[in-house]
C-alpha cells in the first residue's frame, strides 16, 4: 500500500512539475510574444521604388518607424493593379494601419473602401485623393505639398533671372519663349506646376509663348528624349526650359550639353521641382538655374507619425504628431526655392 501510494504522490508530482514548467514555457512565451507585439503593424505600397524622389520620402519613411513599428513596404511597380494586390495583402495580415503613395490618384477610392471594411486607418502621400474620396471615411488622411506653391516658385525663379540677364531674351522681342516637360497626363502635380509657373513669369510682367510641350512621365532618360527633339524643331528659339520634376530637368540637360549648351557662353535656363541631389549638383555645377525643394524627409517623417498614430487608436493631431492637420485630414509640407544662393538649404 505504501509503495502504492507513493508511486501516485511521484505521478503527482511529476505531472505538477510538468505543468509548471508548461506553465513558465506559455508565460515566458507570451512575454516574449507581447514585447514583439508591442510594436505595431504598418504597410507601406509606394507607387515605383525607382523614381528619384519616392526614395527620399521611402528612406524617411523607414527612418522614422525605426524601432516604433514593425514596417512592410512594397514596390507597386507603377501597376496600380499591382498596388491593390499588395493593399488585400496587408488586409490579410491585419496590419495596424497603411501608408499608400497611389499610382493612379483617382483608384484612392477603392483602397479607401477596402480599408473601411477591415477598420485599418490608411494614410495617402505624395499623390493627393480626390476630395470627394477624402471624405468617405475619418481614418483617411493625406500628407503632401501644394503642387500650385512648387510651380509657382519655378516662375519666379525664371522671372528673376531674365530681370537679372536682359540678354536671355536671345531675339530681344520681349517674350520669353519657351518649351515644357510635364510629368504623366492628368497628374494632379503635373497639370499644376504647368500652370502655375506660366502664371507666375507672366504675373511678373514677361509676356511668353511656348515653343514646345510634351510628356516626360517624371523620367530622365524621356526627359532627355523630348527635349532633343526640341532641339531639332526649335534650336536656339528656346529661351527658358521648365520641367516637373529634377529628373526630367536633368534629361533636359543632357540634351542640352549634346547641342553645344552650357560651354562658351552657350546657356539656357533650366528649372526643375524636388532638390534631389542630383538635382542640386546640377544647379553647383551651373547646369541648372534652380529647383524647388519638395521635402521628402518631412513628406516621409508626416506620413509615418500618421500611422504610428493611428495604428494605436489614437486620432492625430499636432500634439501627437508634430505636424499641423488642416481641414482635420490634411498635412501640407512647404516647398522652398533653391538656387545657387541658398543651396545649402537643399542639402
Amino acid at each position: 500500500m505504501k509503495k502504492v501510494l507513493t508511486l501516485v504522490l511521484f505521478a503527482s508530482l511529476t505531472i505538477g512539475a510538468l505543468a509548471g514548467c508548461g506553465s513558465s514555457t506559455q508565460n515566458s512565451g507570451g512575454s516574449s510574444s507581447g514585447s514583439k507585439d508591442s510594436k505595431v503593424n504598418i504597410g507601406c505600397a509606394i507607387y515605383k521604388y525607382d523614381d528619384t524622389f519616392m526614395t527620399g520620402v521611402r528612406n524617411a519613411v523607414a527612418d522614422s518607424l525605426k524601432d516604433k513599428a514593425n514596417l512592410e513596404m512594397v514596390d507597386s511597380q507603377n501597376s496600380q493593379s499591382t498596388q491593390n494586390d499588395k493593399v488585400d495583402l496587408f488586409i490579410t495580415k491585419k496590419v495596424n494601419s497603411m501608408i499608400i503613395n497611389p499610382v493612379d490618384r483617382t483608384a484612392a477610392g477603392v483602397i479607401i473602401d477596402k480599408a473601411k471594411n477591415a477598420n485599418i486607418p490608411v494614410v495617402f502621400m505624395n499623390r493627393e485623393p480626390l476630395a470627394e474620396d477624402m471624405k468617405k471615411w475619418d481614418k483617411v488622411y493625406y500628407v503632401g505639398a501644394k503642387a500650385e506653391q512648387s510651380g509657382t516658385m519655378q516662375g519666379q525663379i525664371i522671372a528673376k533671372y531674365f530681370k537679372d540677364h536682359p540678354e536671355a531674351d536671345k531675339n530681344h522681342d520681349g517674350v520669353i519663349q519657351y518649351v515644357m516637360l510635364k510629368g504623366e497626363p492628368g497628374h494632379q502635380d503635373a497639370e499644376l506646376r504647368t500652370k502655375y509657373s506660366i502664371e507666375a513669369v507672366t504675373a511678373a510682367g514677361f509676356k511668353v509663348q511656348k515653343l514646345a510641350e510634351d510628356t516626360g512621365m517624371w523620367d530622365r532618360v524621356k526627359g532627355q528624349e523630348k527635349m532633343a527633339a526640341f532641339l531639332a524643331s526649335n534650336g536656339d528659339k528656346i529661351e527658358a526650359v521648365f520641367a516637373n520634376n529634377d529628373d526630367m530637368a536633368l534629361g533636359a540637360i543632357e540634351a542640352l550639353k549634346a547641342a553645344g549648351y552650357f560651354k562658351d557662353n552657350k546657356y539656357v535656363p533650366v528649372v526643375g521641382v524636388d532638390a534631389t541631389a542630383p538635382g542640386v549638383q546640377a544647379i553647383q555645377d551651373g547646369t541648372m538655374l534652380g529647383t524647388v525643394l519638395n521635402d521628402a524627409k518631412n513628406q516621409g517623417a508626416a506620413s509615418a507619425k500618421l500611422a504610428e498614430v493611428l495604428a494605436k487608436g489614437q486620432t492625430p493631431s499636432k500634439d501627437n504628431t508634430g505636424f499641423e492637420i488642416k481641414d482635420g485630414k490634411y498635412v501640407w509640407i512647404d516647398y522652398k526655392t533653391i538656387t545657387k544662393d541658398n543651396i545649402k538649404d537643399a542639402k
